[in-house]
């Protein structure tokens, strides 16, 4: 009976659900100058959308309170939490000239809703949201309580996170809607590099692809010293762990460069159009649960008179470390010339498919879905990489094309109904007794 009462409740409020994520979506919550001193430790869009979300958190009855803008924690009862939901309210920088619609009104068409952050992170955070009022309107009782934790941070680093696991221990149980659905128990390490060198083209002034290590560029701009008109190498943008959904620029630029430049001739060497898994950088790693690595040049910028800057994403299987990795890539980038500046990473994450919370979110997942739900590994970084125990469910299915990071980025209607139906029968199969 319950079933059927939440799959009405969506129902009945599918327009206000938008309507509400239409506001959350309206915050450009992109990372800009801190001003802590003011309380905005991300910019000014990151603590308005946190002033939202703890806004509304209040509105539909949960106990929240502000971690210092870094988060907002929000709890079911004053009690406890039995299990922690991570989401964020942060988003990626957007071009709205790349777009169809604004990236920042929300739009629904062709059966989508479209604007930035619709399923990274605000959309699967709004169904949350929604699912915990859901079981409050229903007078639904949950025998444990829980905390939803909503970040600022999470797309520059998790400083956010970080801050909160600081202060607060978490639960043994600890899930993101930040990932993919059915269960993504295993994430590939990271390593995130930036380097730089001398420029050595007398032809080409400037260069000006790419804004964030985690996004493949969509479009490479090129200037030749004496003026004249740019020259644009169009690509498509996607996610930085998923360099085989895009179209990198950065690689068309460089597979049709010509020039005599020693640095540019070794990038073209080292990232070949078409090559994700940096064999020829020496990697070229997989293993069977994973599958391969993949290696992104994804940032390289010049400004006229200066050095050459560059951005690497790396995401490599479990079997593998993060030093060993470092050491390869980095020795590459110094025998082609290079400088490194700055060389990040983090260790894989594996949480066993036998645990009480993977075979009842498993179980939750099938009674939504009607599939087969399996464990799944991937290389996107979540909330939960580096909490023990913690795994990602939803927010997406493995088989969608939502652009995340993208222009155009969105999230099925479809798909959003099932993020909440999966959410509210999460709660009530977790946290009874």
């Amino acid at each position: 009976m319950l079933e059927k009462e939440i799959e009405q409740y969506y129902t009945d409020h599918e327009q206000e659900m938008l309507d509400r994520l239409a506001e959350l979506i309206a915050i450009d919550s992109s990372f800009s100058e801190p001003r802590p001193d003011e309380g905005m430790p991300f910019g000014e869009g990151s603590a308005k959308a946190l002033g939202w979300v703890q806004s509304f958190g209040q509105e539909i009855g949960l106990i929240t309170r502000s971690i210092d803008n870094y988060a907002v924690a929000m709890d079911w009862k004053d009690t406890e939490p039995a299990l922690a939901i991570l989401s964020h309210a942060d988003v990626v920088p957007a071009n709205a000239a790349e777009w169809t619609t604004p990236p920042f009104e929300m739009n629904v068409r062709d059966g989508c809703i479209f604007g930035r952050g619709s399923v990274d992170d605000k959309g699967p955070t709004v169904a949350v949201m929604y699912a915990a009022k859901c079981l409050k309107d229903l007078g639904v009782t949950l025998d444990r309580s829980f905390r939803m934790v909503v970040g600022g941070n999470e797309e520059q680093g998790c400083e956010d996170i970080k801050y909160y696991a600081e202060r607060e221990p978490f639960p043994d149980m600890v899930i993101t809607p930040d990932g993919s659905f059915p269960v993504l128990n295993c994430e590939k390490g990271m390593v995130h590099l930036t380097f730089s060198g001398g420029f050595d083209d007398s032809i080409i002034s400037t260069i000006s692809a790419g804004k964030a290590i985690n996004a493949i560029p969509d479009s490479c701009t090129v200037t030749r010293c004496g003026g004249g008109h740019p020259e644009v190498y169009q690509g498509k943008a996607a996610h930085g762990s998923r360099p085989q959904d895009g179209d990198n620029a950065v690689t068309r630029f460089l597979s049709g460069y010509r020039g005599s430049s020693r640095k540019l001739l070794a990038l073209k060497k080292l990232f070949p159009r078409g090559e994700f898994d940096g064999r020829s950088c020496g990697l070229g790693f997989s293993d069977e649960m994973t599958g391969s690595m993949t290696c992104a040049l994804t940032v390289l910028n010049r400004e006229e008179g200066g050095e050459l800057h560059g951005g690497i994403d790396i995401r490599f299987p479990i079997d593998r470390s993060c030093s060993e990795i470092k050491d390869i890539i980095c020795s590459a980038l110094e025998r082609a010339g290079f400088r490194i500046d700055s060389c990040e990473g983090m260790e894989p994450h594996f949480v066993s498919p036998d645990s009480r919370l993977v075979q009842t979110l498993l179980s939750v997942y099938e009674k939504v879905s009607g599939r087969k739900g399996e464990c799944i590994a991937e290389g996107g970084i979540t909330y939960v990489h580096n909490t023990p125990g913690g795994v990602a469910f939803g927010a997406e299915y493995p088989w969608e094309q939502n652009n995340m990071h993208g222009a155009d980025e969105h999230i099925p209607l479809s798909t959003f109904r099932d993020n909440f139906l999966m959410y509210a029968h999460a709660l009530i199969e977790l946290l009874k007794d």
